[in-house]
């Protein structure tokens, strides 16, 4: 065979990330030093029944530190079974990542919670992580959106804050909390709209206008809540907020019943949105259009896509859906807007859409993990746990870290997310 003939053939490059099983190694070895360091004797029980349930289920009682010993033994396998896929040069599978986390998290509990006065209320555990990852799920939804589209949206701390503070003043001055919603969906749009005339019709980098964005609702709103709110609080931000609609005999179910199924509105219209975006993207000619401008917009021009008006109007969809998120938190958490109550909500939910590699589903997940950290610290604080309230206070954030980091493996954007699109 000659060298034009090698020359000529085919060459396959695989390149093998190393990511996942380096973070497994050492995530296994530190949970392996809590029970060496701090040893729990004892039992850990947890609670899975609710007192309406159609029948209940008996507690779960486990030795703690002997739990903590065979998780950390299955973990180290799975870390095993992570270095030799990456060896054979594939991919560690999601299922075996979920392994992980699951195990990780039920040992850990078990270690805590061992030999302390307190019961781990599973249903009140979970239905808190799914609270708080509620305004999270909406806002990931908001910016895969966005991305998918071509637009960076950094501004989705910006159209949390905003619709929270529009509906809890509308939904003050009407006394219905329908039109606070309506109202946070529009503010999120306006959001969003500002960042589009920015962003896709004069260029301005996004990441800049998105960063600029999240300043500017931060002050507006905290100057207004001072001059405007504070003084009268009776009329202006004291909202109605949604009643929880329980859904008969699912809302009985145990474990699930309790956690999906006796929520509000907002919760169930939550559900919906997520499998609209999931269906609509993958499924419907306007998921078509929004991935081919983020992908290649010129391709799309050429086939007669209007790229402006495309990414316009998937970005103000997204501001409506993210301020649905920021309604949340005056119409369902606390019926009352204050200064700065979405605390950084945006930023992780940004992390939950690169965690979630840019899909619906899989960004919806990111946020209710994030979502079950946030809940595990007061959790752990009220049965006693070994555990000092900083770390449980820095859990949500280093979880973060870990997902962006590489626990996902490879994310790949959008080709030309962030990349403005000029007409030639």
């Amino acid at each position: 065979m000659s060298v034009e003939t090698l020359d000529a053939q085919p060459r396959t490059v695989s390149v093998v990330s190393w990511k996942t099983p380096i973070i497994f190694a050492v995530v296994t070895v530190l949970f392996s030093l809590l029970p060496v360091i701090v040893p729990r004797p004892g039992d850990a029980t947890f609670r899975f029944s609710a007192g309406s349930d159609l029948f209940t289920l008996p507690d779960l009682v486990v030795p703690g530190t002997a739990t903590a010993w065979i998780c950390i033994v299955i973990l180290a396998v799975v870390t095993v079974v992570s270095v030799v896929l990456s060896r054979q040069r594939r991919a560690v599978p999601l299922w075996l990542i979920a392994v992980f986390v699951v195990v990780l998290v039920f040992g850990f509990l078990a270690w805590a919670a061992a030999g302390s006065s307190g019961t781990l209320p599973m249903v009140g555990l979970l239905g808190g992580a799914l609270a708080l990852a509620t305004p999270l799920i909406f806002g990931a939804l908001g910016g895969v959106i966005g991305e998918r589209a071509g637009v960076v949206n950094i501004a989705i701390e910006a159209q949390l804050l905003a619709g929270a503070f529009s509906a809890a003043v509308v939904g003050s001055l009407t006394g219905t909390p329908w039109a606070g919603l309506i109202a946070a969906m529009v503010a999120g749009v306006l959001v969003a709209l500002v960042l589009g005339v920015f962003a896709i019709t004069y260029y301005v980098d996004q990441v800049i206008v998105g960063v600029v964005l999240n300043v500017l609702v931060i002050g507006v709103t905290t100057f207004l809540f001072r001059q405007v709110l504070a003084p009268n609080q009776a009329t202006m931000n004291t909202v109605t907020p949604f009643a929880p609609i329980p859904i008969p005999l699912l809302g009985d179910i145990p474990v699930l019943g309790p956690i999906l199924f006796r929520q509000t509105i907002v919760v169930y219209l939550m559900y919906l949105v997520v499998f609209a975006v999931w269906f609509g993207m993958y499924r419907t000619r306007w998921g078509l259009r929004m991935r081919a401008v983020g992908e290649h917009p010129q391709a799309a021009d050429t086939v007669g896509i209007n790229v402006a008006r495309t990414r316009y109007m998937n970005v103000m969809i997204a501001g409506a859906i993210a301020g649905m998120g920021g309604a949340f938190y005056t119409l369902v958490s606390v019926p009352r807007f204050n200064p700065e109550m979405t605390a950084g909500a945006g930023f992780i939910a940004l992390a939950a859409v690169i965690f979630g590699k840019w899909d619906p589903i899989k960004a919806t997940l990111a946020a209710l993990l994030f979502g079950f950290a946030s809940n595990l610290q007061g959790v752990l604080s009220v049965i006693g746990s070994p555990v000092p309230s900083q770390f449980m206070l820095m859990l949500p954030y280093v979880v973060t870290i870990f997902a962006v980091a590489g626990l996902v493996g490879r994310s790949r954007p959008p080709a030309a997310d962030g990349d403005p699109y000029i007409k030639s």
